[in-house]
C-alpha cells in the first residue's frame, strides 16, 4: 500500500476519535466560545481546551515513543503502516482519557482538580502533534530525538512542575510527595 492510504485510515482514525468524543458530550471548542492557538494557564479553565497547551509537548514524546516501539518490534513494517498505528494507540489513548471514569480519576490529583476533559479540538491537535513527534523520530539522529525528549520532560516539569513522566506516575499511583510538590507546598 501506498503511504497515502495509510494516511487516509489515520485521518479515518482521528475522524472516529472525535465523533466518539463528541457522543461523550465534549465541546468541539472552548466553552468560552473562541480558539487559541496556545493556552499556557495550566489551572485555568482553557486548560486542555485550546489547540495546545503544556501538555501538548507530552504528545510529541508519545509520537517518540511510539515511533521507536513500532520500529524496534516491527522493523519490516512500512514506516506509513507504523504511522497508522501509532494513531491508532493515539486516538485510543485519546478517548479513554475523557471517559469519566478517567476524568474523575485525574481530577484527585494537584494539578487537574477542575479538569473536565479535552475539548475535541485539543484532542485532535494532541493526535496531530503526536504525528508530528513520530515523524521527528524517524527524520532526526537518535542522539537528537533523545535530547529533546529529555529537555521538554526537563522544561515542562520545571515550568508547570508536571510533565508525562509524573502524568504516568500520578495515573498509576498518587505519591504524596509529588502531589505536595505540584502543589507547591
Amino acid at each position: 500500500m501506498n503511504e497515502r492510504v495509510y494516511m487516509l485510515g489515520a485521518a479515518l482514525l482521528v475522524a472516529v476519535q472525535a465523533f466518539v468524543l463528541f457522543l461523550f458530550g465534549q465541546p468541539a471548542i472552548c466553552t468560552c466560545g473562541y480558539v487559541k492557538l496556545w493556552e499556557g494557564v495550566i489551572l485555568g479553565a482553557g486548560n486542555s481546551q485550546h489547540l495546545m497547551d503544556w501538555y501538548t509537548f507530552s504528545h510529541i514524546i508519545h509520537g517518540i515513543i511510539f515511533y521507536a516501539l513500532l520500529t524496534y518490534f516491527f522493523p519490516k513494517m512500512s514506516v506509513w503502516a507504523r504511522l497508522l498505528i501509532a494513531t491508532g494507540i493515539e486516538a485510543a489513548w485519546e478517548i479513554l482519557e475523557n471517559t469519566p471514569w478517567l476524568v474523575e480519576h485525574y481530577r484527585e490529583q494537584a494539578l487537574a482538580q477542575g479538569y473536565t476533559g479535552d475539548s475535541i479540538i485539543n484532542s485532535v491537535s494532541d493526535t496531530l502533534v503526536m504525528m508530528l513527534g513520530f515523524l521527528i523520530a524517524r527524520k532526526w539522529a537518535v542522539w537528537a530525538v533523545i535530547a529533546l525528549a529529555l529537555f521538554l520532560e526537563l522544561w515542562v516539569a520545571y515550568e508547570i512542575r508536571d510533565n508525562l513522566t509524573l502524568n504516568v506516575t500520578n495515573l498509576l499511583h498518587q505519591f504524596d510527595f509529588i502531589s505536595a510538590w505540584q502543589s507547591g507546598v
